[in-house]
């Protein structure tokens, strides 16, 4: 399919104009009009780039692009390597922010409940972005933390202790990435325990004192799974060979 084809599907399925975002969703940087191979990923790294180019790739498919809102507009130092790289290799780059969190099937959200094996029962916080739910059975925090270090691959960091620290919790919320301003609002919305990517100082305060446990469990790791189902997705809607392309990071 060609470029402009495949960045109105995507814009269309994720409803990418009803959101007020911190960058523009849909295709960034254009490069070949035919697209046989697509390879998706977390961030448009300039390690990403390299490997997609080495694979293959005539055009990329992330979370994380370019062009944030406050950064210096000028086009030099990292920021030039990575789009001479696109731009010399004739790659087009597709990015989808906040609509790729809140898609209710290949959301990030979406994705990893589902491979936690958390049942979605409502949605809070800006543009509905936060997820609340249940637990497939009742569990300690520890156990908690622990299905979720399993599932990611990486040690969460757990705040405050959700009342006793043998007590079995049910109602759990999450947003994946950098939502720990979420917390106050899954706090209210009655959940026993908070799950998102990054933490901040405050956050620890706030756990203790709510008695609302929060999971730090990595702003990359929570937010992998749903550009792969998205990638697989087009694969299987228009024929596209799809590679997902892990840039492995600890943050």
């Amino acid at each position: 399919m060609n470029c402009e084809e495949l960045e109105l599907y995507l814009n269309n399925l994720l409803k990418a104009d009803q959101f007020r975002d911190y960058c523009p969703n849909g295709l960034q940087v254009q490069g070949r009009q035919k697209i046989k191979k697509i390879a998706t990923g977390v961030t448009a790294s300039l390690a990403f780039l390299e490997a997609a180019v080495q694979w293959g790739a005539d055009a990329v498919l992330v979370h994380h692009g370019y062009f944030w809102k406050q950064e210096a507009p000028v086009i030099k130092g990292l920021k030039q390597r990575r789009l001479r790289t696109l731009l010399l290799n004739d790659i087009n780059l597709f990015a989808y922010h906040l609509p790729l969190d809140a898609h209710a099937e290949l959301g990030n959200n979406a994705c990893l409940g589902e491979r936690l094996g958390w049942r979605a029962e409502g949605r809070f916080g800006t543009d509905q972005l936060g997820w609340i739910g249940s637990l497939s059975e009742p569990m300690t925090l520890a156990d908690l933390a622990m299905q979720v270090e399993r599932t990611l691959h990486r040690k969460p960091l757990v705040l405050g202790e959700s009342q006793a620290k043998l007590k079995k919790v049910r109602c759990i919320a999450w947003c994946t990435g950098a939502a720990q301003n979420f917390f106050s609002e899954a706090i209210a919305a009655g959940a026993e325990v908070y799950l998102s990517g990054e933490v901040s100082e405050p956050t620890m305060h706030l756990a203790h004192e709510s008695g609302v446990a929060y999971i730090a469990a990595g702003h990359h790791a929570t937010e992998r799974y749903g550009v792969q189902a998205l990638g697989a997705h087009l694969a299987e809607t228009f024929g596209l060979t799809h590679k997902f392309i892990e840039i492995d990071n600890p943050v």
